[in-house]
């Protein structure tokens, strides 16, 4: 996979770097969200396809990318179609931090070392393009103001980034409310990124895997979503 397009999981890290601190917000789900990221990132890339609420592996063949390639590697081994909230809630905690360390090896953030109350070590981080991250934004926020439908990485990264709660993030204050709102409702533009951000907020939440995922094929929910069963995705998603 070339470098002339990032892909979902940088982005979606970089959404949540904090340029006044260094720091990321929604440190306690943004792994969460970065393993679900890697899922729709294969899946754009041809390796995995959606089997219900499952993953399956169709192209084991790597795609360039080392931290998508580990992944895909274990889903491989895994040798059956996995259920994405199974994968996401996984013991692979710790992505942020691979992450970071894969932005800064590739030149897009850069590691300022420091410390805490003059004695903690610590290190902060400074995107290295700040021209980089305001298009990042500017494609949600083109999604946002205009209501054209968006296309399917930024559907996707929109649908993370509301899953992750990084909403409060990009768009503070009362004043972010209804761009809060509609940041949730681009969630319905793109079917697998939807599938995969309502489980990371069932990992959240805690929920079953099993619980609440099947629809019939075609049912659409409210807004275009897909029907859900169960106890009502599209619910627990407006609540939010």
């Amino acid at each position: 996979m070339g470098r002339s397009r990032r892909t979902i999981p940088e982005e979606l890290l970089l959404l949540a770097l904090d340029p006044a601190t260094g720091t990321t917000a929604q440190p306690q789900t943004l792994d969460l969200g970065l393993a679900g990221a890697q899922l729709v990132e294969l899946s754009l890339a041809g390796r995995i396809v959606p089997d219900g609420d499952r993953i399956a592996v169709v192209v084991p063949r790597p795609t360039g990318d080392p931290t998508l390639d580990h992944a895909l590697e274990l889903l491989r081994r895994r040798g059956s179609p996995v259920r994405a909230a199974h994968w996401i809630g996984g013991p692979r905690l710790g992505l942020r931090q691979t992450y970071l360390a894969h932005l800064e090896r590739c030149g897009m953030v850069t590691a300022v070392p420091g410390q805490v109350c003059g004695v903690l070590p610590t290190t902060r981080y400074q995107a290295s393009d700040d021209c980089t991250n305001a298009a990042i934004k500017q494609r949600l926020d083109t999604a946002i103001r205009t209501g054209v439908p968006p296309d399917p990485r930024t559907a996707a990264l929109a649908a993370l980034a509301h899953a992750v709660g990084l909403g409060k993030h990009l768009y503070p204050g009362n004043e972010g409310r209804s761009s809060r709102s509609r940041l949730r409702d681009l969630i319905r533009y793109d079917p697998l990124g939807g599938m995969v951000a309502h489980a990371v907020m069932d990992v959240q939440n805690g929920l079953p895997a099993q619980q609440g995922r099947s629809a019939p094929a075609g049912s659409r929910g409210p807004a275009g979503r897909p029907a859900p069963a169960g106890r009502g995705v599209a619910s627990r998603v407006g609540a939010r």
